[in-house]
C-alpha cells in the first residue's frame, strides 16, 4: 500500500528501538572512550606505586563499587543464578584475564614514559576489532571499508620498521582489548552483572598480593599522602564508569563501529603523550600515525556517504 503526502508513514515503536539502540550505543562508545583518553593523566599521579600493586588495588575497588550498585539495583539474583551455569562462567573467565592483561600493561606502560606507545596500541585495536568482527561474527565490510582497513595495517607495518623492534606494549594491548571487546559482543548478561563476576573472578589473587605485600612491608597504600589513598579509592569508580559504558556499547552496536569510535581515545592519549608528558616523537614515527589517521578518514567518509546514499533510495523508494 502506497502512503498518501497529506498521511507521511510514521515509524512504529519497534521500528524505533533499534534507532534508539544504536544511538544509546554510539553515545555510550564515546563516552567511554573519551575517559579511557584522559587515563594517562589519572595513573600518571600515582606513579610511585609499583603498576601490580596500583591493578590490584582497582580491581579491588572496582569490585566493591560494582558490588553497591547490584546491591542498590537489586541484581544480587540475576548474578546468583548466572553463575551456576559454567558456559556463562567461562566466558566471563576470558573476560576478566583478558582486561587484568590489559589494565598491568597500559598502567605500566603509562607510568615508564610509554604513553605514545600506549597509544599505538588502542590505533591498532580498531583495526583487530573490524577482523574480529568480520571473521568470527560475520559482519560485514563494504570495499572502501576494506581499502582502510588494509591503509591502517600498512601504517602499523611501517610504525613496527620504524620503531626497529616489535612494539610489544601497543601490541599486547591491541589484542587483549580486541578480543575482550569481542567476548562482551557475545556475553550474555547486562553490563553491570558481567562486569561485577568479571572483577569478583580477579578480586581473590588481587588481595592475595596485597596482603602479601602488607606482610613482607613493601605496601604502599599505608605510606602514600592523603591525595595518593583519595585517588586509590577512586579508582573503582574511575575503572567502572567507562567500562560500564564500553559494555553498553557493545551490545547495542556492531564491532565494527565500536573500533572507529575507539580512535577518539588513542588520540587524546597521543596527544597527552607528546605535548603534556614531552615523549620522544619523531617526523618518522609521525609519518606512520598520518597514515592511521588517513584510514580513519577514509573509513568515516565512507560510512557517511554510504548511510546518505542508503537514506536517498529509501526515500524514492517511499515515493515511488
Amino acid at each position: 500500500m502506497i502512503e498518501s503526502p497529506e498521511a507521511p508513514s510514521r515509524p512504529t515503536a519497534a521500528e524505533s528501538v533499534p534507532v534508539d539502540r544504536s544511538r544509546q550505543g554510539v553515545w555510550s562508545a564515546v563516552g567511554a572512550y573519551l575517559s579511557w583518553g584522559l587515563f594517562p593523566v589519572y595513573w600518571k599521579t600515582l606513579h610511585q606505586i609499583p603498576a601490580l600493586e596500583l591493578i590490584c588495588h582497582r580491581i579491588l575497588w572496582s569490585c566493591l563499587t560494582l558490588y553497591i550498585l547490584v546491591a542498590i539495583r537489586g541484581m544480587g539474583r540475576e548474578i546468583a543464578r548466572a553463575i551456576v551455569k559454567p558456559r556463562i562462567v567461562a566466558v566471563y573467565v576470558i573476560a576478566s584475564i583478558l582486561i587484568g592483561i590489559n589494565w598491568l600493561v597500559f598502567v605500566w606502560g603509562v607510568n615508564s614514559g610509554y604513553v605514545i606507545e600506549t597509544s599505538l596500541g588502542y590505533f591498532i585495536n580498531p583495526l583487530l576489532s573490524v577482523l574480529l568482527g568480520v571473521v568470527f561474527l560475520r559482519e560485514n565490510l563494504r570495499r572502501w571499508q576494506w581499502v582502510s582497513v588494509l591503509l591502517a595495517a600498512c601504517a602499523v607495518l611501517y610504525l613496527t620498521l620504524v620503531y626497529g623492534s616489535v612494539p610489544k606494549i601497543a601490541l599486547t594491548l591491541a589484542f587483549t582489548f580486541g578480543l575482550y571487546g569481542m567476548v562482551k559482543k557475545l556475553a550474555p548478561l547486562g553490563s553491570i552483572s558481567g562486569l561485577t563476576i568479571e572483577t569478583s573472578l580477579l578480586i581473590v589473587p588481587a588481595l592475595t598480593y596485597l596482603f602479601w605485600q602488607a606482610h613482607i612491608g613493601h605496601a604502599a597504600f599505608m605510606h602514600l599522602g592523603s591525595s595518593s589513598v583519595v585517588l586509590l579509592l577512586a579508582s573503582g569508580l574511575v575503572t567502572t564508569f567507562p567500562l560500564l559504558l564500553f559494555a553498553a556499547a557493545a551490545q547495542r552496536i556492531p564491532l565494527a563501529q565500536i573500533g572507529v569510535l575507539q580512535y577518539i581515545a588513542p588520540t587524546l592519549q597521543f596527544i597527552l603523550g607528546a605535548t603534556v608528558f614531552h615523549e620522544t616523537f619523531t617526523p618518522a614515527q609521525a609519518g606512520g600515525f598520518v597514515l592511521v589517521w588517513i584510514s580513519l578518514a577514509l573509513f568515516g567518509i565512507e560510512g557517511a556517504v554510504f548511510h546518505k546514499r542508503k537514506g536517498s533510495s529509501q526515500v524514492v523508494r517511499g515515493n515511488s
